[in-house]
């Protein structure tokens, strides 16, 4: 009776090893598979994320269709799904092209060079900005579409802005720890002159490299339509026969300052 015990043990000992190495092999798959999808929001949160530049807020720094990287890691990114900021090791400084969270509604998110920071005094007269009485030189990064005064570039504009929030502003102290946004292109952008300086607890990161740019004002890619299921297709290959053309090749990898 004993030996037949061991016998059933052997037996049955034999039988479940094939089951374990069937579940386990898919087991770790799926906790690797886990692991991997944690790590990318990880980066994607605290590390670098990738965006689009929908408008022309920032021409001529950041064109329509460019696609930039964003450190979030030089300013403190947020772990996933949480409120917690890890320490960064510096916060936005005079300069810098920072992507934010809109203060209104604080999900949208834009883009604009922060121009003061918290104790500064803030003014702009004749769309001169004026950072601690001191005139802030344009001639490097910003564009004006209006008139401006003698030496600017003019260039057509495309809508109109209050004038008066537009081109005289201020002047105004930042409060601590927060900053003053505006974009390059002065008179074509919604920002800190309208909606005020940006909490630092908006803050997202600061935008460094263009990756990929493309041009869809040059032969614009057909409308697609679900009604239509020839759209896609033609769209497609309207797009790999203009491709040489649509990308700006001169943009890729080009450093954001």
């Amino acid at each position: 009776m004993q030996e037949q015990s061991n016998m059933a043990d052997i037996e049955s000992n034999t039988v479940e090893e094939p089951k374990q190495a069937v579940e386990r092999p898919f087991y770790r798959t799926i906790v690797e598979v886990g692991i991997w999808i944690l790590l990318f929001f990880l980066v994607r949160a605290t590390g670098v994320e990738a965006y689009k530049i929908p408008t022309g807020s920032m021409e001529s720094t950041l064109l329509v269709g460019d696609f930039i990287l964003v450190n979030k890691m030089a300013y403190g990114g947020r772990l996933p799904f949480t409120d917690i900021r890890l320490p960064g090791w510096r916060t936005p400084e005079a300069g810098d092209v920072v992507v934010f969270l809109f203060p209104v509604d604080e999900q949208t998110r834009y883009i604009k060079r922060c121009v003061a920071v918290g104790g500064d005094t803030v003014e702009v007269k004749d769309k001169v900005l004026f950072v601690n009485g001191k005139e802030v030189s344009y001639s490097q990064y910003a564009q004006f579409v209006d008139t401006l005064r003698s030496g600017a570039q003019v260039i057509k504009p495309r809508r109109s802005i209050d004038e008066q929030s537009r081109d005289n502003w201020g002047p105004v102290v930042i409060p601590d720890g927060q900053y003053f946004m505006m974009g390059d292109n002065r008179d074509n952008s919604y920002d800190s002159r309208w909606w005020g300086p940006v909490e630092d607890r908006l803050i997202i990161g600061q935008a460094f490299l263009i990756h990929w740019s493309w041009d869809d004002t040059h032969s614009p890619t057909p409308d697609m339509s679900l009604t239509d299921p020839l759209s896609l297709p033609r769209a497609a290959i309207h797009d790999v026969v203009h491709f040489p053309s649509k990308v700006r090749w001169s943009r890729l990898g080009t450093i954001i300052e």
